[in-house]
């Protein structure tokens, strides 16, 4: 785990662990403008849910046979999943298990990282777990563009029968459209479309009470003794629509994952107040239309309005569908640039689209390869209804990932009491059991694809990983140690040019191959030099006043350690400028000279690594964003050193 020695080791900077609500020096918008923001951006998934999962749980290929009796308790288990999953596991537990305010997979990883000794088998466990949650992020986030815009557009065959051969081509174009517009940045996008979401939850509260009104008997489906009566009377059935009930919360994981941009109280009072009543009041006026009318099963979410509003009805799923897209893709970039910046992914080119919001990117390589598996998905499946089986699996595993991450932090972090954290955790970790098992059964029928993409994605980053962790150990068994280098390099008599070079080093301690390469070639040393080490602390932000360590090694050497949370943008820039106005050591920060190094890999017959995973980790190496674009470093003078590497 010496990955993660830099900033595991360096908890001094650990501010207070706030477990309600993380603090940050930045000032909020007030409430009901977090509220209303997130209530347009991360509650998309979850929101268009009613699109397809009642007519998934009474489909004969996926669900069980329509009746009054099975209306009742699948009704009644969506409900108390809104209550028990979403609320009370997520909204009112989960959420408070935030690192420094910020959720999902990798900032628990984190967290939980703390609690396990360096180079130990718990924290190498702690690190696969963390791996496997986010490489099932991607898994799911190749299938909710796919299946939300799909069900939106599905909306047309209710008013033009003969429209199933066009729907996966609108939807194609929808969603290539959509990943063409990334590049313009999510502020912009969610000024566009962002205000369309309350409107959304509007109306499809509005035609559930318009249905539940017609049949006020509906609201019995409260009570749990219906969902209870079904899984004691017919088992069988009871274990499939399970994993086809959960279709309604997935999405869940995007609260979690988002909390940093909103904070605690307004995700909860808007999922309490204003979303959670919509959805449940949707799927009770469905549930009320179909005891009058089953033949509408085929979708039932269009036929609750007349034929004339069908139409803008599509239009206006389609756009929520977008969103709820929208809150994935951004997710991912997100994922990925903290994968790389924790150094489970090599560097990418990131492009930040806001020059007020840092954690507002745009990475060209994964959305273009997002977009082509979303049409893939698209293109394979078809439909929404062939999707559903292959959308619950991972997102269920993930949520599985995620309480055993929280029950490691609770157990040290929150030092609860080891009975009722147990109780607690044996509890969510039994609920989340029961969902996998369910949806497991659905592995055949399309859960295999996005298990396999996840497996793919786990393989790239462990053998990054993996691969960064033998050139580290290498690099520390056979490097030369700075001081002693320049103790015995550096004299009087050394021939010395003007100016100031600065070297990239993976650890200050030792000399980076672009100083002895150069040194090599040259036979020159410029009048400064500056071992620039760059670290990436488990925490989201760091201070200003804890950002750089300087440490003089004389003979005009410095070791410079500038320290980043896992969110913000490394700005080399501004560094340099920082450094060099304390010591006023050039007058312009421009003729800084950058030496960075450019490494090639050669396959080791004898490495610990296999034969095919060093060939993966060299092209990835190849592949990988220099340096010098990476940090984007715009200085006048930058110079790459190449070397080969054997493993």
């Amino acid at each position: 785990m010496s990955l993660f020695r830099s900033f595991i080791s360096k908890i001094s900077i650990k501010k207070s662990i706030d477990t309600s609500e993380g603090k940050t020096a930045v000032k909020r918008p007030n409430f009901a403008v977090l509220t209303m923001a997130a209530i347009g951006i991360i509650f998309g998934d979850i929101g268009t849910s009613p699109l397809y999962a009642l007519k998934i749980c009474f489909d004969s290929t996926y669900g069980i046979p329509l009746s009054e009796q099975s209306i009742f308790a699948v009704l009644s288990m969506i409900i108390w999943s809104y209550l028990l999953i979403v609320t009370i596991k997520y909204v009112l537990f989960v959420l408070r298990i935030n690192n420094h305010g910020e959720g999902g997979v990798l900032a628990l990883m984190a967290m939980a990282l703390r609690t396990a000794p360096l180079n130990s088998k718990r924290a190498e466990l702690i690190l696969s777990l963390g791996v496997i949650g986010a490489c099932l992020f991607y898994g799911d986030a190749v299938i909710t563009p796919a299946i939300s815009v799909l069900s939106a557009v599905e909306g047309l065959e209710v008013t033009w029968p003969h429209s199933s051969h066009y729907v996966v081509m609108i939807t194609i174009a929808i969603l290539i459209g959509l990943f063409m517009m990334q590049r313009i940045g999510t502020s912009i996008i969610g000024l566009v479309f962002g205000s369309r979401m309350i409107m959304w939850f509007i109306a499809i509260a509005i035609m559930g009470i318009y249905q539940i009104v017609e049949n006020p008997g509906i609201l019995l489906a409260f009570s749990p003794h219906y969902a209870v009566n079904l899984i004691k009377d017919h088992p069988g059935q009871a274990f499939v629509v399970i994993g086809v009930v959960f279709l309604a919360i997935t999405g869940v994981e995007a609260i979690y994952a988002d909390i940093g941009h909103f904070g605690l109280r307004p995700v909860q009072f808007a999922w309490i107040a204003i979303i959670m009543p919509s959805l449940i009041l949707n799927y009770l006026g469905q549930g009320a239309m179909l005891l009058k009318h089953p033949e509408l099963i085929t979708n039932p979410f269009f036929s609750m309005v007349s034929e004339s509003l069908v139409f803008p009805l599509v239009l206006m799923a389609t756009l929520a569908t977008i969103i709820a897209s929208q809150a994935v893709i951004s997710g991912t970039y997100s994922m990925t640039s903290q994968a790389s910046l924790l150094g489970l992914l090599p560097k990418l080119r990131v492009i930040n689209t806001s020059k007020t919001n840092t954690g507002q990117i745009y990475l060209p390589s994964i959305n273009w390869m997002l977009c082509i598996g979303v049409v893939l998905v698209v293109l394979i499946f078809k439909s929404s209804k062939n999707l559903a089986p292959a959308y619950g699996l991972c997102v269920s595993l993930t949520m599985l990932v995620t309480v055993t991450l929280a029950a490691i932090v609770i157990k040290n972090v929150w030092k609860l009491n080891v009975y009722l954290a147990s109780f607690l955790v044996l509890l969510l970790f039994s609920i989340d059991l029961i969902f996998l098992i369910s949806n497991l059964s659905k592995f055949m029928q399309g859960g295999w694809f996005p298990v396999m993409i996840a497996s793919v994605c786990f393989i790239i980053l462990m053998t990054w990983y993996s691969g960064q962790k033998i050139l580290r150990t290498r690099n520390l068994s056979e490097g030369l140690e700075i001081q002693k280098f320049v103790n015995e390099n550096i004299s009087e008599s050394t021939h010395r040019v003007e100016g100031l070079a600065v070297f990239l080093a993976e650890n200050p301690k030792y000399v980076p191959f672009p100083l002895l390469s150069n040194f090599k070639q040259n036979g020159v040393f410029h009048e400064y030099i500056v071992l620039l080490k760059i670290s990436i602390w488990d925490v989201p932000t760091v201070n200003d006043s804890e950002r750089l360590t300087i440490t003089e090694l004389g003979k005009g050497f410095y070791s410079l350690r500038v320290f980043y949370g896992f969110t913000e943008k490394v700005d080399i820039n501004s560094v340099l400028k920082t450094f060099n106005d304390k010591y006023q050591l050039v007058d312009d920060i421009l003729k800084i000279s950058i030496f960075a190094p450019r490494t090639s890999i050669s396959t080791n017959p004898h490495s610990t690594l296999s034969l095919w995973r060093q060939k993966l980790f060299a092209w990835l190496v190849q592949n990988e964003t220099q340096a010098v674009d990476y940090y984007d470093i715009n200085l006048s003078s930058v110079v790459q050193l190449g070397t080969k590497i054997k493993m």
